[in-house]
């Protein structure tokens, strides 16, 4: 989650399209967010692929603050069906639809964890089993140490813990062209036997 450019929106005057008339700078088109690590967040969000096998960002760009994380998983990883077998995500993934429709429909495994609250049902049970297992508990600890701090980085290099510009359209390009620009560096750093993780200077050209 990235804090939006200005001040923030109050959720429920937001809901009733109420600006107050001392509130300026505001973006209107930003959606509030919650987290565990950060709390409530008015602003936008960032969506981040990363293979595990190479610390290098495969997608990095903007989408609403409150959407639903899993669905753009599932809509982005489609296009690599026939090149991937398994995708990680955190527990916001614990659906068995979606475990289902990926394994059936693009055969492709979901690897997450389950929210501990909800696993009654057999069928919930199950799943977790399945996600214990050996094989899939080491490949959701590699997410720790390829995924997340890649977005980290990222964030980092930009300086995205607050948004540079208001509005979706805006900050959809700006995301977009932070990505392609990360790839670049990362891709020129593999070519030259370098690390993918020092490319701040390349990427500001410093």
């Amino acid at each position: 989650m990235n804090r939006a450019l200005g001040p923030v929106w109050h959720p429920k005057q937001k809901n009733q399209g109420v600006m107050p008339p001392r509130l300026h700078g505001v973006d209107r088109e930003a959606t509030w967010s919650h987290s565990y690590a950060d709390g409530w967040v008015y602003g936008h969000g960032s969506f981040c692929l990363v293979p595990h096998q190479l610390p290098v960002v495969g997608l990095f760009v903007w989408m609403r603050n409150s959407a639903y994380e899993p669905h753009w998983m599932e809509q982005e990883v489609q296009r690599y069906t026939g090149l991937i077998k398994t995708v990680c995500m955190d527990s916001k993934a614990d659906s068995l639809p979606l475990l289902q429709r990926l394994r059936d429909q693009w055969d492709i495994q979901l690897v997450t964890c389950l929210r501990k609250n909800f696993i009654k049902s057999p069928q919930r049970k199950a799943m977790q089993r399945q996600m214990q297992t050996r094989a899939n508990r080491r490949i959701y600890r590699e997410r720790g140490v390829t995924v997340e701090p890649m977005q980290g980085l990222v964030k980092d290099i930009f300086e995205l813990e607050r948004c540079w510009m208001r509005g979706d359209v805006n900050n959809r390009w700006l995301f977009a062209a932070m990505g392609v620009a990360m790839q670049i560096a990362q891709g020129q750093a593999i070519r030259m036997g370098r690390s993918t993780w020092q490319v701040k200077q390349q990427v500001l050209g410093l």
